[in-house]
């Protein structure tokens, strides 16, 4: 806890009534609407975590759902980063990434040269999943340009997936919760695709196609749009945003196919995936493909420390030698951050030692086993979808009738509401995202598995479905 809240005691309605109208007054919580926090008991004061734990100004504790947001790989409350970010602070607390490197960095590149496929060799290191995405696609233009490639400027993304809110990287990012429209005119160029599953009235449960046949529609898109204007492809391995749906591995052969066929630089986007999320270290070794570019971010660090980077092949990486013309333009005053460094390094040790990556696959498939149990018991509960302890189950009025609940069943705040009161942290409108830290044992899967059953009780007997 904070200073003033510990001192008061969790049991001080005042002290955290005082918090709670300074936040009101001055913290600006992303994506949420302040009229909403203003409602009584939605504005959550998270103070301390342990574990797959975490613990509000009152005392309360819930189990961490989605691992703040997919970030906590270790888990909360691990000293050994602590005291890592300490004694780098007090050794060299900054260097500038215009100039030098720092050891932490090149000792964090080194070892991710390690972890990635063979082919990916260099990093470089930003602050965000976002602006990893930005400098990616950056990169790629850039690699086209280098290389003769004058005309390529357009990126082909996915509809569904999602990508980050810079301006960069929300021009391709498709995801439906996004509503785009306020930030129109999006930088130019990109190419919308459908994802895996398809789109709408032509998702693959509609029309019996399968994800092959939309990678076959990416390279018609390819053609179309001529090949010699378009630099790269961007996707995650397995999107999140569009459902978990974990694709076929034909589907991302055929995509890397048509990359290599038309000179495209195929980027994939680990920043949800990677580090273990999926059961492997990176989503991509499911599909045993190789990107030209992979951006990583939230669980390098567990987020203890803020650090993204690109990680790119070394044909991408050897189009920048060469005069100061071919050199990669910009930078990132934060980027390579020898204390995030050093941290994400230390990170990356403790999911090594302790398994994680293999506790993900195995627990994870634990997990997947007691989610369709749930999903079985219940009327409302549609499917559960995913890999690894990268989970979610996906709530419709009508299962059979795939009929989805309506905005006046104001699922965005019910399901929210009851979760709290289960004591679970996790994103859910009509999707409940179950993706615990990597650390997570059998029996707290239990514990969390039998509180998500209890949700999707309350829920149903609040809408009288029952």
């Amino acid at each position: 806890m904070s200073s003033t809240a510990a001192a008061a005691g969790h049991n001080d309605p005042g002290v955290i009534q005082d918090y709670i109208d300074r936040g009101l007054r001055h913290l600006w919580i992303h994506t949420q609407q302040i009229n909403d926090l203003r409602r009584e008991g939605e504005y959550v004061v998270v103070e301390s975590g342990e574990g797959i734990w975490l613990e509000d100004a009152t005392g309360k504790r819930y189990i961490d759902a989605m691992s703040g947001l997919w970030v906590v790989a270790v888990g909360h409350g691990r000293r050994e980063l602590v005291d890592v970010a300490a004694r780098q602070m007090s050794q060299l607390s900054y260097a500038n990434p215009f100039a030098y490197a720092s050891g932490p960095a090149i000792d964090l590149a080194t070892k991710l040269a390690e972890l990635t496929p063979p082919s990916l060799n260099r990093t470089y290191f930003v602050n965000t999943g976002a602006e990893a995405v930005e400098t990616a696609i950056r990169m790629a233009k850039q690699y086209q340009w280098n290389r003769g490639e004058r005309g390529r400027f357009k990126v082909i993304s996915r509809m569904g997936s999602y990508h980050g809110m810079t301006l960069g990287a929300l021009s391709v990012n498709g995801a439906a919760m996004i509503n785009r429209a306020p930030f129109e005119p999006l930088l130019p160029g990109n190419i919308p695709v459908p994802n895996t599953n398809g789109i709408g009235a032509l998702s693959n449960d509609k029309t019996g196609l399968d994800d092959v046949f939309w990678a076959d529609y990416v390279e018609e898109m390819v053609r179309f749009h001529r090949p010699e204007t378009i630099a790269a492809f961007i996707a995650e391995p397995i999107s999140t945003a569009n459902g978990s749906v974990v694709p076929s591995a034909r589907y991302w052969q055929r995509i890397r196919e048509i990359c290599d066929t038309y000179g495209i630089v195929l980027i994939a986007d680990e920043v949800i995936d990677g580090f273990g999320r999926t059961g492997r270290w990176f989503a991509v070794e499911h599909f045993g493909i190789e990107p030209d570019l992979m951006t990583v971010a939230k669980q390098i660090s567990s987020g203890y420390a803020p650090i993204a980077g690109v990680i790119a092949s070394d044909k991408v990486a050897d189009a920048f030698e060469g005069g100061a013309a071919e050199a990669f333009v910009g930078g990132s005053t934060f980027g390579a951050h020898p204390v995030s460094c050093a941290v994400a390094l230390a990170n990356l040790g403790i999911i090594e030692r302790e398994g994680l990556v293999a506790n993900s696959r195995d627990t994870g498939a634990y997990l997947g086993e007691q989610l369709q149990a749930v999903v079985d018991r219940h009327p409302t509960a549609a499917f559960t979808d995913g890999v690894g302890l990268m989970r979610q189950i996906t709530l419709m009025r009508d299962p059979e009738k795939r009929e989805r609940f309506a905005p006046a069943d104001d699922l965005a705040h019910r399901m929210p509401r009851l979760l709290r009161a289960h004591g679970l942290l996790t994103r859910a409108v009509d999707v409940i995202q179950v993706a615990p830290p990597l650390c997570i044992t059998r029996a707290e899967v239990g514990d969390l598995v039998d509180r998500v059953d209890q949700v999707i009780g309350a829920f149903e007997k609040e809408m009288g479905i029952a």
